[in-house]
């Protein structure tokens, strides 16, 4: 048993190799979320595979000669191995603007290998599901298709709450409103302090989000340090009432490392026609809107920092 263990944990870091950024994920997937970040930063991306051929542009930053072995840019790492690279034009960046859009860029960069390593991991797991099987066995936990919350929030995981999302467009509710937070600053948070405190975190953060939600919010874990919150038929203001309120929660809370902020994008559906999916994109660039208005304030970074002292 702990030779087969050993053996899939070799799989995993050795057929890496044999993956690159196309056959990983979807170009548009990676396409949306750059091209909101250039329109609300003047910021252009060029993303190449490990070995520098161009995967996908944005924001007229079409031609570049990537060098990615003295140059590599941004890494997108997967299992410890640099699957891709990103590089940023910022020639169209206000000088006010530069450190948080560099930031923007890094923490992208962070949680999108988060994500396409999680990609990769399902994809390997069911082609070895005997071996994992086993293991899941002699761990007494096992994963099962019905099981709802992600078990470091406490919130719905994303296999369900995409379903839960489905159910609801099917139902034909309007209005309805779609909130997407990200909390700021998490790499941040890892880099100097820990996963541990990374983890923390996020955690208190997601309490945040349910006790401040009313018994029929929908609320689903999106990304690492992403939340999607769903309203069916809100009150006029309501959602962002709600977001207020979450935001107070953090700006009291008090400890002596995390300073959790979180930004927001609301968007609402107003049509049947429509799917809450498709609408994530408009939220998240409602939700970048929102981000950098927040790092500009005040007071915001030496809050952030208080950790460091």
């Amino acid at each position: 048993m702990a030779e087969k263990m050993k053996t899939m944990d070799q799989k995993i870091k050795e057929n890496i190799k044999n993956y690159n950024l196309n056959n990983l994920l979807l170009p548009e997937e990676l396409q949306t979320k750059l091209d909101n970040l250039s329109a609300l930063t003047g910021a252009g991306f060029y993303v190449t595979d490990r070995h520098g051929a161009k995967f996908i542009s944005s924001g007229g930053f079409d031609e570049y000669e990537a060098d990615v072995v003295n140059k590599p840019g941004e890494k997108i790492r997967v299992v410890d191995r640099t699957v891709g690279h990103i590089y940023v034009n910022y020639e169209n960046v206000s000088k006010e603007k530069r450190d948080l859009v560099e930031q923007a860029v890094k923490q992208e960069a962070f949680w999108f290998s988060a994500y396409v390593e999680e990609l990769y991991l399902h994809r390997e797991y069911a082609l070895h599901s005997d071996i994992l099987e086993e293991r899941l066995e002699s761990e007494t936990y096992y994963i099962k298709d019905v099981e709802k919350e992600d078990p470091l929030t406490g919130v719905y995981n994303l296999a369900y709450f995409t379903n839960r999302m489905r159910v609801i467009d099917r139902s034909e509710i309007v209005p309805v409103a779609l909130i997407q937070a990200n909390i700021n600053d998490s790499t941040f948070v890892k880099k100097h302090f820990g996963e541990e405190e990374c983890d923390r975190l996020i955690s208190t953060v997601a309490t945040f989000l349910k006790e401040e939600a009313k018994t029929e919010y929908t609320i689903g874990r999106w990304e690492n340090d992403v939340f999607i919150i769903v309203i069916t038929v809100p009150e006029e203001g309501e959602a962002e009432e709600y977001c207020k309120r979450v935001q107070k929660r953090c700006l009291d809370f008090e400890d002596e490392v995390l300073a959790p902020s979180v930004a927001f994008g609301i968007v609402n559906k107003q049509n049947v026609e429509e799917s809450l999916g498709e609408l994530i994109s408009d939220a998240e660039y409602s939700m970048f809107e929102n981000k950098l208005d927040m790092k500009q304030k005040s007071g915001y970074e030496e809050r952030l920092k208080k950790g460091l002292k």
